[in-house]
């Protein structure tokens, strides 16, 4: 074995361990949000705050600097070279910032979590105040580690998307800022009324029984993964265990629905990954950008599609009856259904929602930039909401309370979801140029064609690319907004006769 060889493969070893660690907090995050009894708290912060403190250790060893030095001019294949760079990238990140302050970040993190779920219950955001001043204190002194002389923001969202730059996050959120406003206008100035077929209350166990029967349709991989139910959903896990959320709201069966729709996209890329590759970055997901296209094209453009419904509806009327004679023409109608009146982000219909990506990404710069305090939030969110939306939350609870994202001290994780969903977009289209009549084989309940295609596409190559060069590999264009824009006029100009 060669030199370089030898350096590449040590490397790899101590990494893959950095990888199991944090595989582990992850399940021990999982257990918290699900299973974990109301006063396991005080414990599982320490048992967090240890293992990232040992995460840190590992990666920051003196002998990671060594290799990477090693293997700075060595003659590397693209796979090994782009292994190499994403080891590098965190390494100098993490090299940068103070083991103790780890340490407090994890611990805050883990301790701000039932604080939030506590005060959201209770509509009462002073309780959670305090928590969110102390991470975005910890925050801040994070960002200003990794690089004094940039904007903290902008530090801070690398986390999530560290190659798009923020530049481009701002680019794309504004022109949708832009765009999608009138066709929101158009909307409500439409005399159409898209049906909602579902009044009354919808039974929660059966809901679950129709959450699991989206999952087997989809393909799920049960043997790899499971469902439970959360107060906020979310999916974690590795291409060996791949576990998925959701929550039941029994006003609303479609909103458990594409909640788990929504997980599954993410899980299944996570289940897609190279499995040989494991403990590499070439068997880990491509960050935050890419997560969310997978989630928001199956949520969105399978889930919300025609051919959807034409095959799932049958399962929908079995769980409830009472919906017997709805056509899938109706369903369809309904799953995509305009609502700017609706205040929770997760329930947003696809046009609505990026004005709730932009409130948030607009209040959670300020706070990061200490332009605006934490008792003002509530007021500032519930002004933006009516300004971008004409509505205002009745209470915290389904305003500034409502998302999870932030007492996890995820600052800057928010507008990776436009950034997402304008990816979605973009893959949609060049799987449709692939796939021969895939809206007909989704029709006939036929998704192994769309799985293989995105498994080839994205979910194989892993962290190999960066994220533009991902993009332009899976599509032949550069990220790009065309095709969302393109998607949501024809969409819903036709649903709306506009």
């Amino acid at each position: 074995m060669s030199e370089d060889g030898s350096a590449y493969d040590e490397l790899l070893d101590r990494y893959a361990r950095v990888v199991d660690v944090g595989n582990a907090q992850g399940l021990l995050r999982w257990d918290q949000q699900v299973m974990m009894p109301e006063g396991g708290t005080p414990a599982r912060s320490k048992q967090l705050s240890t293992l990232s403190s040992l995460s840190h250790d590992l990666l920051t060893d003196e002998r990671v600097g060594e290799l990477l030095d090693d293997l700075e001019d060595a003659d590397l294949d693209a796979e090994q070279a782009g292994a190499v760079r994403e080891i590098r990238r965190e390494y100098r990140r993490e090299t940068r910032v103070p083991r103790e302050l780890v340490e407090r970040i994890s611990e805050a993190a883990s301790e701000a979590l039932p604080v939030w779920e506590s005060a959201r219950e209770e509509d009462d955001w002073d309780a959670f105040a305090p928590a969110l001043e102390e991470l975005l204190d910890l925050k801040r002194e994070y960002a200003h580690h990794i690089d004094p002389d940039r904007d903290p923001y902008a530090v801070l969202f690398e986390d999530y998307e560290p190659y798009l730059g923020l530049d481009t996050a701002e680019r794309v959120l504004g022109r949708l800022a832009d765009e999608v406003p009138p066709l929101i206008d158009a909307v409500r100035a439409s005399e159409v009324d898209l049906p909602s077929p579902f009044e009354g209350e919808f039974d929660p166990a059966t809901q679950e029984d129709l959450a699991r029967d989206v999952l087997d349709a989809l393909g799920y991989e049960w043997e790899h993964g499971r469902l439970d139910t959360s107060t906020h959903p979310f999916s974690t896990g590795t291409q060996f265990d791949a576990r998925v959320t959701t929550r039941f709201s029994p006003e609303d069966p479609l909103d458990s629905l594409y909640s788990t729709v929504h997980e599954f996209g993410h899980a299944t890329y996570t289940l897609g990954l190279p499995r040989e590759e494991y403990g590499s970055p070439l068997g880990q997901s491509r960050d935050m950008t890419v997560h969310e296209s997978q989630s928001r094209l199956w949520e969105n453009h399978v889930g919300r599609s025609r051919a959807f419904w034409k095959h799932f509806l049958p399962a929908l009327i079995e769980r409830f009856p009472r919906l017997d004679g709805l056509t899938p023409g109706e369903m369809y109608a309904a799953a995509n259904r305009v609502d700017p009146d609706n205040t929770i982000r997760v329930e947003a219909d696809e046009l609505t929602y990026h004005m709730h990506i932009a409130l948030r990404f607009e209040i959670e710069r300020d706070l990061v930039a200490d332009d605006l305090d934490v008792a003002e939030v509530p007021q500032v969110w519930n002004d933006k909401m009516e300004e971008y939306l004409g509505v205002r939350p009745e209470t915290d609870r389904d305003g500034a309370l409502q998302d999870i994202h932030w007492s996890h001290g995820n600052f800057g994780y928010f507008p990776t979801y436009s950034l997402g969903s304008v990816l979605a977009a973009q893959l949609s289209a060049a799987a449709e140029d692939a796939i021969d009549d895939l809206d007909g084989r989704i029709a006939a309940g036929e998704f192994a064609p769309l799985t293989d295609w995105l498994c080839s596409e994205i979910h194989r190559p892993g962290a190999r690319m960066p994220t533009d060069d991902l993009v332009e590999s899976a599509t032949g264009e550069a990220y790009s907004a065309d095709h969302f824009l393109e998607y949501v006029t024809e969409k819903y100009g036709e649903l709306y006769d506009l």
